[in-house]
């Protein structure tokens, strides 16, 4: 059944599956973290820093694991890693474009923000 709107408002459709995993800022913070090495729990909560607890990292990570972008490596006891699938990775483009439009129109939201609060 075709939507009139187009297939992305379908409710079956992979871009509402898409638009799930990175409207999660954990999850994309994760996944941008992940991007350039593996990374043990505690060094996650490090590198994002405030704001995100270590119950939430961990759900954020179990989830990603369920979509098949993120594994964990038990090493030794208590040395546990984590690293991008093969189709996690193919997320760090998309969300590095994202990065680069945040850095380059933020002040503009900041902008009509504040302007709209005055």
């Amino acid at each position: 059944m075709q939507n009139a709107a187009g297939p992305a408002f379908l409710v079956d459709c992979p871009t509402r599956l898409a638009v799930e995993i990175i409207s999660d800022k954990w999850a994309v913070l994760v996944v941008f973290g992940l991007s350039r090495q593996p990374r043990r729990h505690g060094e996650l909560v490090d590198l994002i820093g405030g704001g995100i607890s270590r119950k939430v990292l961990t759900q954020t990570l179990r989830r990603l694991q369920q979509y098949g972008l993120v594994e964990r490596h038990a090493a030794a006891p208590r040395h546990v890693e984590y690293s991008l699938t093969e189709l996690g990775r193919t997320l760090v483009e998309p969300i590095e474009v994202l990065t680069t439009w945040a850095h380059d129109h933020g002040g503009a939201i900041a902008d009509a923000v504040e302007a709209a609060g005055a």
